[in-house]
């Protein structure tokens, strides 16, 4: 086994993680921000909608973006028509599947930090005229940082353990859409558990130190 052959998944991984946990922290936060000041008829179904790539498997999450972005899909034509190829079987593929199963966790995790803000700052914050993106800006964002930062850890560490999803939608393309958890998957396969269990204890280490960190964001005083 060669050092790049070795290394290949792990730099794959990291890379659509962190390009995946990013999307996912962006959408995410966003849409806690804005459930924490909407009240609306059906808040709690759309909440519901929000969590449910965490109850449903991930091979059914594949699915849908399978069919949603695919090439008869109006999605996936217009994907295709920007960038000149199909996002299907691809890098990009990767990273969305990776984020729709990481969008749950961070949603929570930054709900909780800004549902932690005083109400007494953002009243005040209003009435002297601030708006929606001011008083996140300014005043939810600083206050929840903790939260947030923990929700955009625990986003990448679910990023990275991606498995399912990522098949269905990706695929398992070497060099491109080979993470972590499909090269576990093909070495075990294939015989090869010497290489299984490198990239097992690989997969672990990082993930360990994740959760380290998001600890730590959430103990800091």
């Amino acid at each position: 086994m060669s050092e790049t052959s070795w290394f290949e998944p792990v730099r794959l991984s990291l890379a659509t993680a962190a390009a995946a946990s990013v999307l996912a922290f962006v959408l995410g936060s966003l849409a806690a921000w804005r459930m924490s000041l909407a009240r609306f008829p059906g808040r709690t179904a759309v909440e519901a909608l929000f969590l449910l790539p965490l109850v449903l498997p991930p091979t059914v999450v594949g699915f849908v973006l399978l069919v949603a972005f695919g090439r008869r899909s109006w999605l996936g034509a217009a994907f295709e028509w920007l960038v000149g190829q199909p996002i299907v079987f691809s890098a990009s593929a990767a990273v969305l599947a990776s984020a729709v199963v990481a969008f749950p966790l961070v949603y929570q995790t930054a709900k909780a930090g800004f549902a932690s803000v005083d109400r007494d700052l953002t009243d005040a914050a209003r009435s002297i005229g601030a708006g929606d993106w001011q008083l996140l800006r300014y005043v939810g964002a600083p206050l929840a940082a903790r939260a947030l930062g923990a929700g955009f850890v625990l986003g990448f560490a679910r990023s990275l353990g991606e498995f399912g999803a990522t098949l269905m939608f990706a695929g398992a393309i070497p060099g491109r859409t080979i993470t972590l958890p499909t090269a576990i998957y093909l070495a075990v396969e294939s015989g090869d558990d010497a290489l299984a269990w490198t990239w097992c204890g690989a997969i672990a280490a990082i993930g360990f130190g994740l959760l380290l960190a998001a600890r730590t964001f959430n103990n800091k005083p």
